[in-house]
């Protein structure tokens, strides 16, 4: 039923399916060898090649995120959006679950550190649950603003963080020398004792600033002057001895025109600098990845600015993993693994359901945490949090990019990571391991294996689009046994739209619960009200009103004769 120009829909039912495949062999361990070959395309969404959409490949901006006002007659668009004052902004927290509240780890300092400040870089999303554990703990924090960084960015502040209020706010000079003098006039008395990343914009300039102000740092001489650059990662682990992406960057098309027509496709392209799935594309020949590598010099990042340089490298096929770890001089401490649940829909190729945590006792995790430490060793990353991502190839672990500070997200999966651990998360480990060695030594090496209770997140996904007149769903998935935070962009008066991405997403679900059966069956639960469309209620309109067999049949290129 599928062919090229056809549209192809997800599937739900037999007229939905895009075609049917009969196979036959005298050995039967040939049959299942070839079905679960089929069930691996399906998987990867190798049995389609899509023609991608321009609009899905612009950069967010501060309207993505639905920051500012709207103009005027204009209706409220479907946008993930994770600050506490953004409009339309609908957040949830379970306030019946008294085993969030418990099984933290207390940290108390043995100096006196009230005489003492510590500075953080672009402390934005979950770089302020930071700053908020380092004042826990009675130390003063100066936020240092890198040029340029936006005002819409500084409040992207969790909702757990209430107002932020620092004991100084100071903006990044012209040059380190103007810089550092700028931070110790703001500090006066108090004693700088640590230099700490707030956020992906801050990497570079902590570790700057770090080195000259003579704190714990990851320096940055030499090779590691560039250690956030996509391409410098992976010359550096190649130079390791580690596997690493076929590559080629260049300023200008005739850079990497080169590798880009000696190369299979399809190919990743993506700025060098990029954060998340900032400007990130999968290109299927080679006209397509030149209009990519050429749009990508004329739209603005997301956390300002323009790209100067873009990456393009060989596809990685396989299941995608997250570790984050939290160093001090070399010492790599896992504090979680996380493993991507994507999947085809509504037409794209990679669509997130979720993250759900990976057993550290898994052969899995076992290959990905030496993988990893190894990487942070080629890159220097001696101090502070870590948030990699690494796919799992059929050749063994494979670097798709080392984020050099914490996981983002605005910290929502704190209280899940606390809870597998029993009381510990990157964000805690990430201030002892500048603030407080005793206990940044006293933490295990890997999380416990059985987890202390079981939970994932789950990324809500629409089916439909449509302008939103209200929202029972949110409704029941607050009445979960293993609920515990709900974030969403959508409520009555906006407008949803299909998911195809991680910016097009609904919301974000956290669940929690110690019966891993509990989990399980509510987000069966969740599933099946995203697929019932019981998650949203719509204006109607004629178009909706065509069922989906309906709407399908008549694209069905199978003979009149084999449809009786």
């Amino acid at each position: 039923a599928a062919s090229i120009g056809s549209n192809v829909t997800y599937t739900v039912d037999l007229i939905t399916s895009p075609g049917c495949c009969v196979l036959m062999n005298q050995d039967e361990k040939v049959l299942q060898k070839d079905l679960e070959f089929i069930r691996y395309l399906e998987e990867i969404n190798g049995l389609f090649v899509y023609e991608t959409k321009g609009e899905s490949l612009a950069r967010p901006t501060a309207a993505t995120f639905g920051l500012g006002s709207l103009q005027a007659g204009k209706k409220a668009s479907h946008k993930r959006v994770m600050s506490i004052d953004r409009p339309g902004m609908l957040r949830i927290m379970s306030q019946d679950r008294p085993e969030l509240r418990g099984r933290l780890m207390k940290r108390f300092t043995t100096v006196d550190a009230s005489k003492e400040v510590v500075v953080v870089v672009d402390p934005y999303s979950t770089g302020c649950l930071i700053v908020r554990e380092i004042e826990s703990r009675g130390y003063k924090v100066i936020a240092l603003w890198t040029k340029g960084f936006s005002e819409e960015m500084k409040k992207h502040v969790p909702l757990s963080c209430g107002i932020m209020n620092y004991y100084a706010e100071v903006t990044e000079g012209d040059n380190l020398g103007e810089t550092t003098r700028d931070l110790y006039k703001a500090a006066g008395a108090l004693r700088v004792v640590a230099c700490i990343c707030g956020g992906e914009a801050g990497v570079d300039a902590a570790d700057l600033l770090s080195e000259r102000l003579m704190v714990r740092t990851n320096g940055a001489q030499g090779v590691f002057a560039n250690r956030r650059d996509k391409k410098v990662q992976q010359e550096l682990i190649k130079s390791a001895g580690l596997r690493s992406v076929r590559q080629a960057a260049g300023k200008q098309f005739s850079d990497v025109e080169g590798f880009l027509r000696k190369e299979s496709y399809p190919l990743v392209l993506k700025p060098t600098d990029s954060a998340g799935t900032d400007g990130v594309k999968l290109c299927h020949n080679f006209d397509e990845a030149k209009e990519h590598f050429e749009l990508l010099f004329e739209v603005e990042a997301v956390n300002g600015g323009y790209n100067t340089e873009v990456l393009c490298q060989e596809f990685l096929r396989g299941k995608e993993y997250v570790i984050d770890s939290v160093s001090r001089d070399g010492d790599h401490k896992t504090m979680a693994l996380w493993v991507y649940d994507k999947r085809p829909a509504n037409g794209a190729a990679f669509v997130y359901f979720g993250m759900l945590p990976l057993d550290t006792a898994s052969l899995e995790a076992k290959l990905l945490i030496n993988y990893t430490n190894n990487v942070l060793d080629a890159l220097g990353m001696k101090n502070g949090a870590s948030h990699a991502e690494v796919i799992l190839t059929p050749t063994g672990p494979c670097l798709v990019e080392m984020n050099c500070r914490a996981q983002g997200g605005d910290g929502n999966w704190r209280p899940l990571a606390r809870a597998l651990t029993g009381g510990y998360s990157q964000v805690e480990a990430c201030v002892d391991a500048y603030l407080d060695k005793k206990s940044f030594y006293s933490l295990p090496q890997l999380p416990p294996s059985p987890p202390k209770a079981f939970g994932q997140e789950v990324i809500l996904v629409s089916y439909v689009d449509g302008d939103v007149i209200g929202t029972p769903g949110y409704d029941d998935i607050k009445e979960l046994d293993s609920f515990v935070y709900l974030e969403t962009g959508i409520s009555a008066g906006c407008k949803v739209e299909h998911t195809v991405d991680l910016l097009t997403s609904v919301g974000s679900v956290i669940l929690l619960h110690e019966d891993e059966e509990v989990v399980k069956r509510d987000v069966a639960k969740i599933r099946e009200m995203e697929k019932n469309n019981e998650l949203f209620e719509l204006k109607q309109s004629s178009r909706m009103m065509n069922a989906v067999s309906t709407m399908n049949f008549k694209n069905l290129s199978l003979a009149e004769g084999l449809l009786g």
